[in-house]
């Protein structure tokens, strides 16, 4: 059985100690590729660490972008390094994670959203996929997706998929894969697999969005890679098939979304 996590940050200091031990415990339960998204102030290296594991890691990628929580702090030499990084390392796959973010703030919304628009236009017209965050902002979302983005062959992935069946639909018909954490295992979460229901499984992904979202029976404790294998198992019971199946499925999407070779 072969598993993709989709989206990870397992740079960040939740793994300092352990790191190594994380990727080959991610290894043994099958994980043949890791999408590693650096976040936090751009200026402190977080985008730089990012791709510092990916070519650290066989199967390891990286994607760089600016999180809304940090919108504040975007700005022209952020956006350049980017770009930077995208353009030079073999190992980049998508501009991202970007979006809004309304549930918690740290960044006033009027910047989040312009910040949001500029990211989008940028990866546009570099032809990169973008990695979407959205949290109590869906309609703002999928509005400035329509406005900068538009319908593109290769939009993106709509990440940590929160919504219910109305977004995914809209995210579908974007042009968006739609990824699922471990929260969609959660028992209160029955809105996330219905959601899950409506998306093909040509379009499908999975994530552990590690270090968080740690799914059952695991909750409490970190996160990490190996456990996607957890989303794999609820996705495929929504879906009425095989954890086998539904693992290959969604591994063959990334590969083929990425144009990346198994």
């Amino acid at each position: 059985m072969l598993l993709v996590d989709s989206h990870a940050h397992f740079d960040g200091p939740e793994y300092d100690a352990d790191r190594d031990a994380v990727v080959e415990r991610a290894r043994a339960a099958g994980v043949r590729f890791m999408l590693n998204v650096g976040t936090g102030d751009p200026h402190s290296g977080v985008l730089e660490r990012a791709f510092q594991m990916a070519e650290q890691y066989e199967g390891v990628f990286a994607a760089a972008g600016v999180h809304p929580h940090d919108a504040k702090l975007y700005d022209d030499t952020v956006e350049e390094r980017i770009k930077q990084l995208l353009n030079v390392s073999p190992k980049a796959l998508a501009w991202g994670e970007i979006g809004l973010d309304y549930h918690y703030e740290h960044s006033p919304r009027d910047i989040q959203r312009a910040v949001f628009a500029r990211q989008l236009r940028a990866a546009r017209e570099l032809a990169w996929p973008v990695i979407i965050h959205s949290r109590s902002a869906d309609e703002e979302t999928c509005e400035i997706l329509q406005n900068e983005y538009g319908v593109t062959e290769r939009a993106g992935i709509m990440h940590c998929f929160g919504g219910g069946p109305e977004l995914a639909r809209v995210a579908l018909s974007l042009g968006f894969m739609i990824s699922f954490a471990g929260n969609i295992t959660f028992k209160k979460a029955e809105n996330l697999r219905d959601a899950a229901r409506v998306v093909p499984l040509n379009r499908l992904l999975l994530e552990t969005d590690c270090p968080y979202l740690t799914p059952v029976p695991y909750r409490g404790q970190r996160n990490e890679p190996a456990r996607v294998a957890e989303v794999a198992a609820c996705l495929a019971e929504i879906h009425r098939i095989s954890a086998e199946e539904l693992a290959d499925l969604t591994t063959n999407n990334f590969a083929r979304f990425f144009r990346v070779t198994l």
